[in-house]
């Protein structure tokens, strides 16, 4: 029986309406425990099915790994949560009362829908510092950014974020002069900054140093609870490192779910992936 069956959804009129007065203001029903869910999804491109039927469940502040070879559906996966591309069927619900397919990507973006993308994406001129000030939630118009201080908590919030990205000795420092592994890091501390339910990260340690790796993983796992952190991610080793739950997929389907050790003895998954 679908998780979604007997939901009590918001009409599109009363979810538009709240959202543009206060976007947080549009509470999420996660009564349910699950934040994300993703039913009978399927898309094609070109006559390739680049997802098939798939399901997935996602639990309020677990951290998920999302594993499996080149083709798999993974980044396509990513773009359908996030509204970058539409889905042919299917359905993909925040909580269990908002259909984000009636949503364009900046409003997924301000419903709680976090993306960090492979390749870090920072304001290289501007402070560490200012760039968690220019991405912080709330009021995003020009003027208001260039002419509104921050108060104190606010600034508190920042230096919290910081600390926690292992970043706040550098908080003065112009973006540009971090390293590879401090951007990434840089950049997860962004898309916390707009508090996010759900924080999707794509690769975060391709070609970082194996110190850069472990400070990586300790930052993820920190966020886990207070944030829903899905992690699609090549390197096996630090996906061991991190993954209490994983999900592989292949040709556009799930193929294993479970803990590392149970998708590591899937024959299946070794013949597909683990085994290349």
């Amino acid at each position: 029986m679908s998780n979604l069956t007997g939901l009590q959804n918001l009409t599109r009129r009363d979810q538009i309406f709240k959202f543009l007065i206060n976007p947080n203001e549009l509470e999420i029903d996660t009564s349910k425990g699950d934040i994300l869910y993703i039913e009978d999804l399927s898309v094609s491109f070109d006559g390739f099915k680049a997802i098939d039927n798939l399901n997935l469940y996602l639990r309020e502040g677990e951290l998920r790994c999302i594993i499996g070879p080149n083709g798999a559906g993974k980044t396509t996966l990513m773009d359908i949560i996030t509204g970058k591309t539409r889905p042919d069927s299917g359905s993909v619900y925040l909580g269990q009362n908002i259909n984000l397919l009636e949503y364009n990507e900046s409003e997924i973006a301000q419903l709680g829908i976090g993306r960090k993308f492979q390749k870090p994406t920072v304001f290289e001129q501007q402070s560490v510092f200012e760039n968690l000030e220019l991405s912080m939630a709330g009021n995003k118009h020009v003027w208001h950014t260039l002419t509104t201080q921050l108060c104190g908590e606010e600034i508190d919030r920042c230096d919290e974020i910081l600390q926690q990205a292992g970043l706040i000795e550098m908080k003065q420092l112009p973006a540009g002069l971090l390293s590879h592994g401090q951007k990434q890091w840089l950049e997860i501390a962004m898309l916390v900054m707009q508090q996010p339910k759900v924080l999707l990260v794509d690769e975060p340690v391709s070609g970082m140093t194996h110190q850069e790796m472990e400070k990586t993983a300790e930052l993820l796992n920190s966020l886990a609870g207070k944030h829903t952190v899905v992690v699609v991610e090549h390197d096996i080793d630090f996906v061991r490192s991190i993954a209490s739950q994983v999900t592989v997929l292949h040709q556009g389907r799930v193929l294993a779910e479970g803990s590392m050790e149970q998708v590591q003895s899937n024959p299946a998954v070794v013949e597909v992936y683990l085994g290349e």
